[in-house]
C-alpha cells in the first residue's frame, strides 16, 4: 500500500503546487510562472516519492508504464485510483484557501482545463485534441526513456519538459496532459469545465498509451542495446 499512499500525496502536491499557482499566482507570475510550479512539484515529488512508487503522478504515465511491460494491470488500476484521490484532495485544498478571497466566486474558475469559446485564447477543438495527444506523447516518451536508462537526473528532465509543454499549451488547453489534474478542478467548477472533460480524460490517456507501445517496440534504448551486442 506504500506505493500508492505515495501516488496519493505525490499528485496532491502536483495539483496543489500547478492548479494553486494558477489560481492564487497566476496574474502575478503568467504562463512561464505556472508551468515552472507544475515541473518543480514534478521533480520535488521525483526525488522525494521516486523509489517507493516511481512517482507517476498521471494516469497517462502509469498507462503508457502498463502498455511499455513495465508495470502491471493490478498496479495500474490502483495507481490510477490513488492518482485521482490525490489529485481531488490537492484541487479542494486550493478551492478551500481561494474561497477566502474576497469577491471569489466558482464561476471564477479553479484552473480547470478546456478549450474554445471564452478559454484562453480560444483554440478550437481539433488544435486542444492536437495538442493534448502530442504533448502527452512527448512527455511520457521522454519519461520511459530516461527512467529507463536510470539516470540520476531523470526527475530534473521529466519536470523540466513538463514546464516547458505547458508553457506552450496554457494558451490552448491550460495543458493538462494529465487526466486526474483535469478530473479534479472539472469537477468542482461544473457547467462547461464538466461538459469538455471527456477530452482530457481519453486525449492525454490515448497520448501515454501511444507512447508506451512506441517504446516497446522501438524504445531508442532497444536500438543502442542492438548495436551495442552487433559490436560485440
Amino acid at each position: 500500500m506504500k506505493k500508492y499512499f505515495a501516488e496519493v500525496i505525490g499528485t496532491m502536491v502536483l495539483v496543489f503546487f500547478g492548479v494553486g499557482s494558477a489560481v492564487l499566482a497566476g496574474a502575478y507570475i503568467g504562463n512561464v510562472g505556472v508551468g515552472l510550479c507544475f515541473g518543480v512539484a514534478v521533480i520535488a515529488m521525483a526525488y522525494a516519492l521516486g523509489a517507493i512508487s516511481g512517482a507517476h503522478l498521471n494516469p497517462a504515465v502509469s498507462l503508457g508504464m502498463l502498455a511499455s511491460g513495465r508495470m502491471k494491470a493490478t498496479d495500474f488500476f490502483g495507481y490510477v485510483v490513488a492518482q485521482f484521490i490525490g489529485a481531488t484532495l490537492g484541487a479542494l485544498l486550493v478551492y478551500f484557501i481561494v474561497i477566502g478571497m474576497p469577491g471569489y466566486t466558482i464561476a471564477a474558475g479553479l484552473g480547470q482545463n478546456g478549450w474554445g469559446m471564452g478559454y484562453a485564447s480560444e483554440f478550437n477543438l481539433t488544435s486542444a485534441i492536437l495538442f493534448e495527444l502530442i504533448a502527452t506523447f512527448m512527455f511520457v516518451r521522454i519519461i520511459l526513456e530516461v527512467t529507463e536508462q536510470d539516470s540520476k537526473h531523470a526527475g530534473l528532465v521529466i519536470g523540466l519538459t513538463l514546464a516547458v509543454l505547458l508553457m506552450i499549451g496554457m494558451q490552448i488547453t491550460g495543458g493538462s496532459l494529465n487526466p486526474a489534474r483535469s478530473f479534479a478542478p472539472a469537477v468542482i467548477v461544473g457547467g462547461t469545465a464538466l461538459q469538455q472533460l471527456w477530452l482530457f480524460l481519453v486525449v492525454p490517456a490515448a497520448g501515454g498509451l501511444l507512447a508506451g507501445l512506441v517504446h516497446r517496440f522501438f524504445g531508442l534504448n532497444k536500438v543502442s542495446t542492438k548495436k551495442t551486442n552487433k559490436r560485440k
